[in-house]
């Protein structure tokens, strides 16, 4: 059985930096065909892709978010990463990680997701 688990800070203050990792069991990260991704949904709205990091550990991310995102990856600890930057109320939001797979094209696993809130 997969299982994604969220982890970071529940409270970033404007401008800064905010960082969550996703903890994987049950799979690998390299695992081919699979990529693993970051999806937000604020308050009251929908989900919105983030990016992903794939299983060879290319990126891809979605425009609006890419000036201030990475997402990397730990494969010795099966972790990847969220960090965006020059945070606002506006990323005010609960954070999912997820796999996707390629093969079934939809996303088969996903974490709890945690609540992020940009408050000063």
């Amino acid at each position: 059985q997969v299982q994604l688990q969220e982890s970071g800070p529940g409270l970033v203050k404007p401008s800064q930096t905010l960082s969550l990792t996703c903890t994987v069991s049950g799979d690998s990260i390299t695992t081919n065909y699979y990529y693993w991704s970051w999806i937000r949904q604020p308050p009251g709205k929908g989900l919105e892709w983030i990016g992903y990091i794939s299983y060879r550990g290319t990126t891809s991310y979605s425009p609006s978010f890419k000036s201030r995102t990475s997402i990397s990856r730990d494969t010795s600890k099966n972790q990847f990463t969220l960090q965006l930057s020059s945070v606002t109320p506006e990323d005010t939001a609960v954070y999912y990680c997820a796999r996707y797979s390629s093969h079934w094209v939809t996303y088969d696993y996903w974490g709890n997701g945690t609540l992020v809130t940009v408050s000063s």
